[in-house]
């Protein structure tokens, strides 16, 4: 059995609250949930998926698990960069890299840091978030790597996969 995306390793519950709160918050991306619902079958209409309340329809979405990888990658975004930002704070604070409020500049190219400066905020990351700093460290190591120098190896070094 393949190692789950670190999408699919939070608990359902959660991945529920990711679903909701993006839907909350654009209209677009409510749509084109319903519309991927629509398109898996199942008997679902967009006009009844429409009239239900967004954390029912967010319920469903991921029962379905009819998210796809750009998806994920946008929901994890909106969890540590949006929602919870602590532990990509501690990140970039180690690595020495510019941020916002755990957002990045668009005009930082890859790589944003250097191998020690990312084992440094892997260890930051480790001593102040434990299991959920792993989560974002399993995070980047598969959807940035070419901007983290040897956070693959580093995250494998903890006990969790890249890929």
């Amino acid at each position: 059995m393949s190692k789950p995306t670190p999408y699919r390793a939070l608990p359902p519950e959660r991945r529920v609250e990711l679903v909701t709160q993006s839907m909350k918050t654009s209209r677009e991306g409510r749509d084109q949930f319903i519309q991927r619902l629509v398109e898996r079958g199942g008997g679902f209409r967009a006009a009844t998926l429409k009239a239900w309340p967004v954390d029912r329809v967010a319920r469903e979405i991921v029962r379905m698990k009819a998210e796809n990888s750009s998806d994920e990658l946008d929901l994890l975004q909106l969890l540590y960069v949006e929602l919870e930002p602590s532990i990509q704070i501690t990140f970039l604070d180690a690595a020495g890299v510019p941020h916002e409020n755990g957002k990045m500049a668009e005009s930082l190219e890859p790589p944003y840091a250097s191998a020690e400066s990312v084992r440094l905020a892997v260890a930051a990351v480790l001593e102040s978030h434990g299991a959920e700093g792993v989560h974002y460290l399993q995070t980047i190591a598969r959807y940035s790597l070419d901007g983290w120098p040897e956070i693959d190896a580093m995250v494998a070094e903890i006990g969790g996969q890249s890929a």
